[in-house]
């Protein structure tokens, strides 16, 4: 049996609007010069790792990521990776919308002229399908909703199971499998921040910054 990829799920670094907590699906929002930093410091904790392919979110956001954590070289920008589409929410924070729909949650509801969880899971499904033809490590550059659905659906959750795993900006995480005595896959390491943040703090504080 072919054995399955290990995949870096890797969130792009911070954006003005997640520290707004705005729902930022197609908008094309730069990061700020935090997440700079936050995406340099990705290449110190990747740098051992070798890549047989790197696929990227469309987004400038991911993209930026990408490149300053010096894996832009062969990179693959994949449609599949882009991230959860908000339709009207675009831009919105949770508290906003529940202004006028108290209980609303993207993962039971979705998002009006945007995706539905359904929709959202199924995009996914593929995308895992698309991963599973590869081989070796495959880094991943892409969002929080969409790589907390990654998460769920890699381990054969239903969609609205992603509201539990909560990513932050420039994480790292690790999608595995074991072999034994079939292949299972895996969760093998979850929103890993502690080394980028470190080293992004060091960079901030260094001497003539």
């Amino acid at each position: 049996m072919k054995a399955l990829p290990t995949i870096y799920l890797i969130r792009h670094g911070e954006t003005a609007w997640t520290l707004t907590g705005q729902h930022t699906g197609t908008s094309d929002i730069p990061l700020t010069e935090h997440g700079e930093a936050q995406a340099r410091a990705l290449a110190y904790r990747l740098i051992d790792v070798e890549f047989s392919h790197v696929l990227v979110s469309p987004r400038i956001r991911a993209q930026k990521t990408c490149e300053l954590a010096e894996l832009a070289s062969g990179s693959e920008v994949e449609p599949k990776l882009a991230e959860w589409l908000y339709g009207d929410f675009e831009g919105l924070r949770a508290a906003d919308i529940r202004k006028d729909r108290p209980n609303w949650s993207v993962w039971q509801d979705g998002c009006p002229h945007g995706e539905s969880p359904a929709q959202m899971a199924s995009r996914v499904d593929r995308l895992i399908t698309h991963l599973c033809s590869m081989h070796g490590n495959v880094a991943l550059f892409t969002h929080g909703h969409l790589g907390s659905a990654l998460a769920a659906r890699w381990i054969g959750l239903p969609i609205n199971a992603g509201q539990h795993f909560v990513l932050n900006p420039a994480s790292v995480s690790i999608l595995g499998h074991n072999s034994d005595p079939t292949p299972k896959r895996l969760i093998e390491l979850w929103n890993e921040t502690e080394l980028v943040a470190r080293t992004a703090e060091e960079a901030e504080t260094a001497p003539g910054k």
